[in-house]
């Protein structure tokens, strides 16, 4: 990476890093998370906030961004692209753990887990004959992209005892992972749970709108562990508030987060958490590892495995 004399690189993390000089390791040298500290950086390791000409300007001789997870539409790929510089992200680092968010937050409303729980602060009573948990063996499990996290996810489901059936035009199931390929249409026709795992691009914005809602059958599930702009949220609330949608698990939203008072908030068929589905300390650990690595390859006059602007090139 360098020749025998020289500095070695400095690479800016928007995080404080407990384990640094285990990292660094002699390779790099850790900077940040102050941005003042971006001048100077040769590559920048983010998050999920949003990255663009005002952070370009700050960091000069920036070689690369590296995500830590998959989406990049955060990051202005054009900016980076004239600059000349490269953007990476790490589409195996949050597999286990969005996948396992994912089936707990459909557990968690399938179950009634919040409303059992408000039950019993109040002392009801009678909570076995009130409760309408669903029990999930023989049901339907639609997933709306089958990429990484969602072929877990239904690696999971289908251990549940679940039919699994998923959308994908692009990168559809094939016979051996054990779930069916289906159109949009029978997708929401036939998921007693639909599940989200599709990046937020011009075709995905407000898939999940009212028209969509209401070709699902009555009482469905909604997950959504990928991004919050998939959904139209005011359409759910009303779907939520005829019954067309039973309950709703969010790990994103749009925005995020929601104001306090969102209705969203203080429903108890509902479940929203903070996008941290990937946000394990196992999880934190490897995205971190991996984007790292991306970064020095690139440092390193090599190419790097998951390279998003290959123009840059």
């Amino acid at each position: 990476m360098t020749n025998s004399g020289q500095k070695p690189p400095a690479v800016w993390i928007d995080r404080p890093v407990e384990n640094r000089t285990e990292l660094e390791a002699g390779r790099f040298v850790i900077v940040g998370p102050d941005e003042t500290e971006l001048f100077g950086a040769h590559a920048a390791v983010i998050g999920g906030h949003a990255w663009g000409d005002e952070h370009f300007d700050k960091a000069p001789d920036l070689k690369v961004v590296a995500r830590t997870g998959i989406g990049v539409d955060a990051v202005d790929l054009d900016a980076a692209t004239r600059r000349g510089v490269m953007v990476t992200n790490t589409p195996e680092g949050p597999t286990v753990s969005t996948a396992e968010h994912a089936i707990a937050l459909m557990m968690t409303v399938a179950k009634t887990l919040p409303v059992h729980a408000d039950r019993l602060r109040n002392q009801v009573g009678g909570y076995a004959g009130l409760s309408t948990a669903m029990e999930l063996d023989g049901l339907t499990l639609g997933l709306f992209a089958f990429g990484r996290i969602a072929r877990r996810v239904a690696r999971i489901a289908s251990a549940v005892g679940m039919r699994v059936i998923a959308f994908d035009p692009v990168n559809p199931p094939v016979a051996s992972d054990g779930v069916e390929a289906v159109d949009l249409a029978r997708l929401l026709a036939e998921s007693d749970v639909l599940s989200l795992h599709a990046p937020l691009v011009a075709e995905t914005n407000g898939v999940i709108n009212a028209q969509a809602l209401s070709r699902m059958k009555p009482g469905v599930i909604l997950i959504n562990a990928a991004r919050g702009g998939l959904v139209i949220h005011d359409d759910l609330v009303a779907a939520l508030d005829s019954g067309q949608v039973a309950a709703a698990g969010l790990d994103v939203t749009e925005p995020e987060p929601l104001p306090p008072d969102h209705t969203l908030l203080h429903r108890l068929n509902v479940v929203v958490t903070p996008h941290i589905a990937s946000s394990t300390v196992v999880g934190r650990q490897r995205m971190l590892t991996m984007a790292i690595d991306q970064a020095l390859m690139a440092l390193n006059g090599q190419t790097p495995t998951h390279l998003v602007n290959p123009q840059v090139l």
